[in-house]
């Protein structure tokens, strides 16, 4: 039994963090290096193995937006620190567990996500990412499935597109990678008809220029019946509402 069959037989709504990362990285999506752990013991030790400085959040299916809950601690450099924050997290109501979590460097910030449109199905996202996302609200969309050139296209249409060039002495964005979390996620939206949303935010950008999943939502909810897990036919280069 996957994980996605697993939470809809215990009624579950989402995945928690730690899970929307595992059942993304098997569709070639790369996320950093992290742990889940129960309790601030065991929180030391994973920080210990992953090596300081160390990010550490709060997870659970209802812990959805953690920055508004208060859910992550960032830049934690030593063992104090860890020890105050995963007391202080673990209390959060909701709370299943802790992801110990590299912290990644790199500034620049991107979105990647799925969505269901009530006319076109699966339909992927990019866009400018991290805490300016609804803000300046940068992103295209397209249909799934959809290949490389798509995805690529997709790259050059948002109003930001520069940020994926060279910057501030830090490599440019690899294209290619990004490319294969994007058609990873097509691919997803035509297989499970049991997700309903994806939104990975941010995707950060090392200043190598390889991409990295930082934080990731798995929005689930029942299929339906006659459907099954099939393919669309639609034009993968049409886009359901072209650039919002």
């Amino acid at each position: 039994m996957d994980v996605i069959t697993a939470a809809l037989a215990g009624g579950r709504s989402a995945l928690n963090e730690h899970e929307a990362k595992g059942f993304l990285a098997g569709f070639g999506i790369p996320v950093g290096r992290e742990l889940f752990v129960p309790d601030p013991a065991a929180a030391l030790t994973a920080a210990a193995e992953i090596g300081y400085p160390v990010v550490l959040k709060a997870a659970g299916e209802g812990i959805q937006h953690k920055t508004e809950l208060g859910a992550v601690s960032l830049n934690l450099k030593s063992e104090a620190e860890v020890r105050q924050e995963a007391r202080r997290l673990l209390a959060i109501a909701g709370c299943e567990g802790l992801i110990v979590q590299e912290l990644v460097p790199g500034e620049r910030e991107l979105v990647c996500g799925l969505t269901r449109d009530a006319r076109f199905g699966p339909c992927v996202m990019f866009g400018l990412g991290g805490i300016f996302t609804e803000l300046i609200d940068d992103a295209v969309f397209r249909v799934a499935p959809l290949g490389t050139s798509a995805a690529l296209e997709m790259m050059a249409e948002i109003r930001t597109a520069k940020i994926l060039g060279a910057f501030r002495g830090q490599a440019a964005a690899d294209r290619q990678a990004l490319a294969r979390i994007i058609v990873g996620l097509g691919e997803i939206g035509c297989r499970y008809d049991e997700v309903g949303e994806i939104d990975i935010n941010p995707v950060k950008i090392r200043p190598d220029g390889t991409p990295v999943a930082v934080d990731a939502l798995v929005v689930l909810r029942a299929a339906p019946a006659a459907s099954g897990r099939r393919r669309r036919p639609e034009d993968p280069n049409q886009p359901p509402g072209g650039t919002r």
